[in-house]
């Protein structure tokens, strides 16, 4: 749902084409303890920042686990939400907190096209 996807941009009412490119572990990059996750967004790089401790919190909570397309699917839909509000107009990069990932993990997995979570 969220690898190709479109959203309308709430400033400039554009039709914006986003386009899921990466997912790396940011440990490796940038010593952070999140997943980088990047789209492009009219041609333009954007990535998205998943923290770790989500994986840790939603396995807690849930016994399920969070899986590489599940990140994704996350990503892609806080990505939408904020260009869809106009929140942070032009950033290159969005750090989600456990919370909010949480959040927009609920939201995907509650999506009627959501494929099953293991």
């Amino acid at each position: 749902m969220y690898q190709d996807f479109h959203a309308v941009d709430r400033w400039t009412k554009n039709d914006v084409h986003c386009i899921y490119r990466a997912l790396i572990v940011a440990i490796a990059t940038r010593h952070a303890d999140a997943v980088d996750i990047k789209f492009l967004v009219d041609g333009r790089t954007v990535w998205v920042a998943l923290p770790h401790p989500a994986w840790v919190e939603y396995k807690k909570r849930t016994g399920k686990v969070i899986t590489d397309p599940l990140a994704v699917e996350i990503a892609g839909h806080y990505l939408k939400t904020a260009l869809e509000s106009g929140e942070g107009v032009g950033r290159e990069m969005y750090s989600l907190s456990v919370d909010e990932t949480l959040k927009h993990l609920e939201a995907v997995v509650q999506q009627p096209e959501a494929q099953p979570v293991e």
